[in-house]
């Protein structure tokens, strides 16, 4: 079976929350006779494809950008060529772009949607683009959430109950780097032996603000990994708040972020707007069997980290809330550490890459067969044979 993502970046342009699910996907899936090609866009000038840990990657040139949306006139014929080699092309929503070029690439092969998450943020915008994503979510043929959680609070998704299903994202512990003793002994040394964490792209909706408020005036060491558009904005704060206990590390290879995983004593995960729909950095920390905080905001975050079990969750936007959590979890060790352990029991039970594949897998073989048995009008093009694996 042959399935092409398209989605506006990827490996190894971007690293991002949703670049690491489809790259789990692909990597899980191609280990059950799944060959996956990845469609992106670049700015890189070298664009010839990339084989990347058993799949593809094809990139084709990045033209201009309105609202984080990127746009490629190559991108049409390109999807169109690969399309037809594919017996699946999966979608990786949101990106408008992608809508457009679904229909002006005349996409005809069955056609899944990871609706990772609603759009928040672009409200006038949104208006304009609302037709077309209404077509292009009605003409595909399975649209995935990864929560029953963001399933059940997207008023888009309640427009289509008849196609919609939860497959929630999974992580390989397998595929990250094992902990280098010499990098442990090196960040043990720079931030001490118990902090919290948090790892992500520095972004509007992480809530990093809050974070900072909810520390200031405590002792509690705070560890920012990542790099983003809120950056410069989060240290000016940080400085003029004093806040000394607060150490922002930017961006680091797989290794320091192992480490530091490895070492952290919670994990801080203050992301406060929905445009947070699940947290691929939080549910590292619960592979990692950390004790998580983070916000109810009606995404899959409450549904990786459940109140009272693997964590706490706090109301957003509440640095009294959050600064109430992170103690709770510091003078209490012994309970902090219970609730790592059922992070981690709780990650093997429903959030590993294997189960993440497997119904993938099985949704692939089902929309083709729904296709196939689909009656064919006039002049409508030939349903590709499944290719099954050996």
């Amino acid at each position: 079976m042959r399935v092409l993502h398209f989605y506006k970046t990827y490996y190894p342009d971007s690293v991002g929350g949703i670049e690491q699910v489809i790259r789990q996907m692909c990597v899980g899936t191609g280990r059950l006779g799944v060959t996956n090609t990845v469609l992106s866009l670049s700015r890189d000038k070298n664009l010839r494809p990339i084989e990347f840990e058993g799949h593809s990657v094809q990139r084709v040139p990045l033209d201009f950008e309105v609202a984080s949306n990127g746009f490629s006139l190559a991108a049409f014929g390109t999807l169109a060529r690969l399309a037809r080699e594919a017996d699946v092309v999966h979608y990786h929503f949101p990106w408008p772009f992608m809508d457009l070029a679904h229909f002006v690439a005349r996409v005809r092969k069955p056609a899944v949607v990871s609706y990772h998450s609603d759009i928040v943020r672009q409200k006038k915008l949104l208006r304009l683009y609302q037709p077309l994503k209404q077509r292009f979510l009605g003409s595909v043929d399975a649209i995935v959430a990864a929560s029953p959680n963001y399933l059940a609070s997207s008023p888009v998704l309640a427009r289509y109950p008849d196609k919609t299903r939860v497959i929630t994202y999974g992580l390989d512990q397998d595929s990250y780097p094992q902990p280098d003793p010499t990098r442990l002994a090196y960040w043990r040394d720079r931030v001490g032996p118990k902090f919290f964490l948090f790892v992500g792209v520095l972004r509007y909706y992480k809530g990093l603000h809050v974070l900072l408020d909810a520390v200031a005036g405590t002792d509690y060491p705070v560890v920012i990994l990542g790099a983003g558009p809120e950056e410069a904005a989060l240290k000016a704060q940080a400085a003029r708040m004093g806040l000394n206990n607060v150490l922002f590390v930017g961006a680091v290879d797989e290794d320091d972020k192992v480490a530091l995983l490895t070492l952290a004593y919670a994990m801080a995960f203050p992301s406060h707007l929905r445009s947070e729909a699940f947290g691929i950095s939080l549910l590292e920390g619960a592979m990692y069997g950390k004790p998580m905080i983070s916000c109810e905001i009606g995404t899959g975050t409450s549904y990786i980290n459940l109140d009272g079990e693997t964590g706490l969750v706090v109301a957003p936007d509440n640095a009294v809330a959050l600064r109430a959590a992170m103690r709770t979890l510091w003078d209490d060790p012994e309970r902090a550490c219970a609730m790592g352990r059922r992070a981690a029991q709780r990650f093997e039970e429903v959030f590993t890459a294997r189960q993440m594949a497997a119904s993938y897998t099985a949704l692939y073989h089902e929309v083709i067969a729904k296709h196939a048995s689909a009656p064919q009008a006039p002049g409508a093009p030939i349903v590709p044979t499944v290719h099954t694996p050996e």
